[in-house]
Protein backbone atom coordinates (compact mmCIF):
# COMPACT_ATOMS: atom_id res chain seq x y z
CA UNK A 1 0.00 0.00 0.00
CA UNK A 2 1.79 2.99 -0.98
CA UNK A 3 1.91 6.65 0.78
CA UNK A 4 -1.70 8.21 1.00
CA UNK A 5 -3.44 4.95 -0.60
CA UNK A 6 -6.48 3.88 1.75
CA UNK A 7 -7.31 0.27 2.16
CA UNK A 8 -10.42 -1.25 0.05
CA UNK A 9 -12.45 -1.57 3.12
CA UNK A 10 -11.76 2.34 3.55
CA UNK A 11 -12.18 2.66 0.05
CA UNK A 12 -16.03 0.98 0.20
CA UNK A 13 -17.14 2.65 2.95
CA UNK A 14 -16.35 6.28 1.38
CA UNK A 15 -18.12 5.20 -1.73
CA UNK A 16 -21.11 4.00 0.30
CA UNK A 17 -21.36 6.82 2.26
CA UNK A 18 -21.07 8.98 -0.77
CA UNK A 19 -24.17 6.79 -2.64
CA UNK A 20 -25.99 6.94 0.41
CA UNK A 21 -25.70 10.87 -0.11
CA UNK A 22 -26.44 11.12 -3.59
CA UNK A 23 -29.70 9.13 -3.21
CA UNK A 24 -30.90 11.38 -0.05
CA UNK A 25 -30.00 14.56 -2.57
CA UNK A 26 -31.44 12.65 -5.80
CA UNK A 27 -34.73 11.65 -3.57
CA UNK A 28 -34.88 15.40 -2.23
CA UNK A 29 -34.59 16.60 -5.74
CA UNK A 30 -37.67 14.49 -7.40
CA UNK A 31 -39.91 15.04 -4.48
CA UNK A 32 -39.82 18.72 -5.16
CA UNK A 33 -40.92 17.87 -8.77
CA UNK A 34 -44.23 16.35 -7.05
CA UNK A 35 -43.03 12.33 -6.78
CA UNK A 36 -43.25 10.11 -3.77
CA UNK A 37 -39.85 7.66 -2.91
CA UNK A 38 -41.78 4.22 -2.56
CA UNK A 39 -38.39 2.26 -2.18
CA UNK A 40 -34.74 3.30 -1.93
CA UNK A 41 -31.64 0.47 -2.46
CA UNK A 42 -34.58 -1.75 -3.52
CA UNK A 43 -32.66 -5.25 -3.34
CA UNK A 44 -33.71 -8.36 -5.49
CA UNK A 45 -31.88 -11.70 -7.19
CA UNK A 46 -31.59 -9.83 -10.03
CA UNK A 47 -30.08 -6.58 -8.92
CA UNK A 48 -30.60 -3.08 -7.05
CA UNK A 49 -32.59 -0.32 -7.95
CA UNK A 50 -31.35 2.86 -6.09
CA UNK A 51 -35.05 4.07 -6.03
CA UNK A 52 -38.44 3.96 -7.03
CA UNK A 53 -40.56 6.77 -7.36
CA UNK A 54 -43.86 7.61 -8.26
CA UNK A 55 -46.22 10.80 -9.04
CA UNK A 56 -49.90 9.78 -9.95
CA UNK A 57 -49.61 6.50 -12.88
CA UNK A 58 -46.04 7.19 -13.59
CA UNK A 59 -43.22 4.88 -11.07
CA UNK A 60 -39.82 6.12 -12.08
CA UNK A 61 -36.97 3.81 -11.55
CA UNK A 62 -34.15 5.84 -10.98
CA UNK A 63 -30.43 5.06 -11.14
CA UNK A 64 -28.45 7.47 -9.08
CA UNK A 65 -25.04 8.60 -10.34
CA UNK A 66 -22.62 10.59 -8.21
CA UNK A 67 -19.63 11.67 -10.78
CA UNK A 68 -17.93 14.77 -11.36
CA UNK A 69 -19.81 15.69 -14.92
CA UNK A 70 -23.88 14.85 -16.49
CA UNK A 71 -21.53 13.31 -19.23
CA UNK A 72 -19.62 10.86 -16.90
CA UNK A 73 -23.15 9.93 -15.09
CA UNK A 74 -24.58 8.57 -18.49
CA UNK A 75 -21.46 7.02 -18.87
CA UNK A 76 -21.95 5.31 -16.29
CA UNK A 77 -24.99 3.61 -16.85
CA UNK A 78 -23.78 0.67 -19.43
CA UNK A 79 -26.25 -1.76 -21.21
CA UNK A 80 -25.15 -4.29 -18.33
CA UNK A 81 -26.64 -1.96 -16.06
CA UNK A 82 -29.72 -1.04 -17.60
CA UNK A 83 -30.56 -4.58 -17.99
CA UNK A 84 -30.52 -5.66 -14.30
CA UNK A 85 -32.00 -2.41 -13.54
CA UNK A 86 -35.14 -3.68 -15.67
CA UNK A 87 -34.99 -7.12 -14.30
CA UNK A 88 -35.24 -5.58 -10.49
CA UNK A 89 -37.92 -3.31 -12.16
CA UNK A 90 -40.25 -5.88 -13.41
CA UNK A 91 -40.32 -8.01 -9.86
CA UNK A 92 -40.87 -5.04 -8.06
CA UNK A 93 -43.96 -3.91 -10.85
CA UNK A 94 -45.05 -7.56 -10.86
CA UNK A 95 -45.51 -7.14 -6.68
CA UNK A 96 -47.59 -4.14 -6.86
CA UNK A 97 -51.57 -4.46 -6.66
CA UNK A 98 -51.97 -2.29 -9.02
CA UNK A 99 -49.30 -2.67 -12.21
CA UNK A 100 -51.85 -2.88 -14.92
CA UNK A 101 -52.71 0.67 -14.66
CA UNK A 102 -48.72 1.73 -14.01
CA UNK A 103 -46.30 2.87 -16.33
CA UNK A 104 -42.86 2.68 -15.71
CA UNK A 105 -40.28 5.20 -16.99
CA UNK A 106 -35.99 4.79 -16.41
CA UNK A 107 -34.54 7.69 -15.04
CA UNK A 108 -31.04 8.93 -14.23
CA UNK A 109 -30.47 11.77 -10.72
CA UNK A 110 -26.95 12.85 -11.65
CA UNK A 111 -25.08 14.43 -8.57
CA UNK A 112 -22.80 16.83 -9.48
CA UNK A 113 -20.78 18.40 -7.37
CA UNK A 114 -21.83 21.70 -6.40
CA UNK A 115 -24.69 21.51 -8.22
CA UNK A 116 -28.48 20.57 -7.75
CA UNK A 117 -28.95 17.61 -8.94
CA UNK A 118 -29.97 16.74 -12.89
CA UNK A 119 -33.06 14.62 -13.42
CA UNK A 120 -32.84 12.75 -16.64
CA UNK A 121 -35.88 11.04 -17.57
CA UNK A 122 -36.62 8.49 -19.88
CA UNK A 123 -32.96 7.06 -20.77
CA UNK A 124 -33.59 3.33 -21.41
CA UNK A 125 -36.82 3.38 -24.18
Amino acid sequence: MGAGSKPAKGRRRVAYARGQRGERLAAWALRLKGFRILARRYRTPSGEIDLVARRGDLVAIVEVKARPTLAEAMDAVTPYALRRIEAAADLWLSRQPDHGRLSLRFDLVAVLPRRWPVHVPGIYP
